[in-house]
């Protein structure tokens, strides 16, 4: 583990993260006191797949029905008046 300070860092940053690519760990000091690491991610090795949620979710038919007269009032106010200012 090597480390470096923060201008180097700003300045290098590009090469940097070409080395941790590379497996090597970096540590950011500023004032020379360790502040940051910077390594790499590991890449994902599994795909994803869509869906898997099926039979766990349920929905209601009318999930996206207006909503009731009263309850948008009480949401939204009553479009008949004027808003509070």
């Amino acid at each position: 583990m090597r480390t470096v300070n923060m201008s180097q860092a700003k300045t290098h940053l590009s090469r940097l993260v070409e080395e941790t690519a590379g497996g090597e760990e970096i540590v950011i000091a500023k004032h020379n006191r360790p502040v940051a690491c910077l390594v790499a991610l590991e890449a994902s090795t599994r795909r994803r797949k869509p869906g898997g949620w099926e039979d766990q979710v349920w929905m209601a038919d009318d999930f996206d029905a207006p909503l009731p007269e009263e309850l948008e009032r009480s949401i939204y106010g009553d479009a008949s008046e004027p808003p509070a200012s």
